[in-house]
């Protein structure tokens, strides 16, 4: 078993690190924000206003984009938020979280095209359903046996990734939260949440978007709520922890208190892993969701889904990883699991630091576990039929069970390594098909650039441009 866990340690490291996954993945959301003429920063307003105040398109699919969009934050906004941040932080430092940033401003570029490519060439299955992502436009839009292979490879590792990232992993957080804090055993939660991913799954895709929709938003106020009040505690802190935060960015971080010290590289290693764990741009897993919303053209979901990363790791990351710097937690003797916890501890009154982290945590995993449900399900019914899908649903339904009341140092390495290989398929394909995104993106927002089009206005202009988007 030693040399097992060696064997996966050094290939988890191998896939995350300074010669694969972190150059292409900045690479390729650089090489996209360069192409796409920074529509994240100029676009971002837009995309806000369109996914969460305008309401939904009156275009095919099979939930609102403000739903695909809050079915895609559910998948992200996890324990990588919390425990990622916490990671990343104590063994990269506080320079971690400059890298992290950089993931997601550049990642928001890469979030948009995948989003849009999911929309642009999604099918439709026998049930009538839309189904989209790497695994259909990876095939459809680069023709002959690269496309295939690339769509293939992903669809294989997102269905393991799901039962691993997405199942095992978040379950059996949920379960060590609630031990911890309320003392409630893991084999109780392991039923009461086998009991609750089932009542959910059983409805599909319409269930798994209502429940995502009314209850991600919350869990996500309720949160930076918590940090907000400990920020204010700690306010006089805050110019001190940005200035470590930019420095140690580029310098490393030397030894103090109960930190080891890590190198340049370290922090971008840890950074750039922890925030692509976190906010998924790049992954090929937000353009499955995105694919399934009604929308009347790719580039107003793609900008919708855009808005996804900036949440997820300028909003929600960035209060994690402040909570933890100012407080000065990153640097005492405590665990990567417990540092949140005793961050917001530092700042809330009695038990209420704790509370809120391990309510958190459960909301986060319990959310991801119903986003990538979806997504590993639309993989599998690419690869096999629409017949296999209540199977899966039967046996990630049961994962979840085994998560929770089984140790999973294995799992934890297994799932990142799949999670990284992943994108690797993905990421290809976004360069491969970076012209198509562009041209089509610019073309687009000349004709509408405030998105205000109306459905038939769409419909006239796909008609007149000719470019296969129904």
């Amino acid at each position: 078993m030693d040399s097992l866990i060696s064997a996966l340690d050094t290939f988890d490291s191998f896939v995350w690190g300074p010669f694969l996954l972190i150059p292409l993945l900045l690479g390729c959301g650089a090489f996209l924000t360069i192409r796409l003429k920074g529509l994240q920063f100029r676009a971002l307003g837009r995309a806000f206003r369109h996914g969460l105040i305008d309401g939904s398109d009156e275009g095919s699919g099979d939930i609102t984009n403000y739903q695909a969009l809050t079915m895609a934050l559910a998948a992200t906004v996890g324990v990588g938020n919390i425990v990622g941040v916490a990671t990343a932080i104590s063994i990269g430092g506080p320079g971690a979280l400059f890298w992290m940033w950089i993931t997601g401003l550049l990642g928001m570029a890469s979030k948009y095209a995948e989003a849009f490519l999911g929309v642009r060439f999604r099918t439709t299955d026998s049930r009538g359903e839309q189904i989209g992502g790497p695994q259909v436009y990876l095939s459809r839009a680069i023709k002959g046996p690269l496309g295939k292979t690339l769509a293939t490879t992903f669809a294989l590792f997102a269905v393991f990734a799901s039962f691993g990232i997405g199942n095992m992993t978040q379950s059996n957080a949920i379960a060590a939260g609630l031990q911890d804090t309320f003392g409630i055993d893991p084999w109780i939660t392991g039923v009461i949440a086998f009991i609750l991913v089932g009542t959910v799954l059983l409805g599909g895709v319409q269930s798994i978007a209502r429940v995502t929709s009314a209850f991600v938003p919350m869990m996500i106020i309720i949160y930076i709520v918590g940090a907000i009040i400990v920020l204010i505690a700690h306010a006089h802190a805050i110019p001190s922890a940005l200035h470590l935060i930019f420095t140690d960015a580029f310098t490393g971080t030397a030894a103090t208190g109960g930190f080891v010290g890590s190198g340049i590289l370290l922090v971008i290693q840890m950074g750039v892993a922890r925030g692509l764990f976190s906010n998924e741009s790049g992954l090929g897993s937000a353009p499955i969701a995105a694919a399934a919303a009604q929308t009347t053209h790719p580039v107003r979901q793609g900008l919708v889904s855009m808005t996804q990363t900036f949440i997820d790791t300028i909003i929600v990351v960035s209060f994690t990883g402040l909570v933890i710097i100012c407080t000065g937690t990153w640097n005492a003797d405590v665990s990567a699991g417990n540092m949140t916890a005793a961050a917001f501890s530092a700042g809330l009154p009695g038990q209420w630091g704790g509370t809120i982290v391990s309510i958190s945590v459960v909301f986060f995993a319990f959310s991801t576990i119903l986003g990538w449900s979806y997504y590993g399900e639309r993989c599998l019914t690419r690869l096999i039929g629409p017949r296999t899908s209540i199977i899966y649903r039967m046996i990630f339904t049961m994962v979840v069970f085994v998560g929770a009341t089984t140790s999973l140092t294995v799992v934890w390495t297994i799932a990142d390594i799949l999670n990284g290989l992943m994108a690797l398929p993905n990421l290809i394909g976004l360069l491969v098909l970076s012209g198509l995104i562009a041209r089509e993106t610019a073309a687009y927002l000349k004709f509408d650039p405030k998105l205000k089009a109306t459905p038939e206005e769409v419909r006239n202009y796909v008609k007149a441009e000719g470019t296969g988007w129904t």
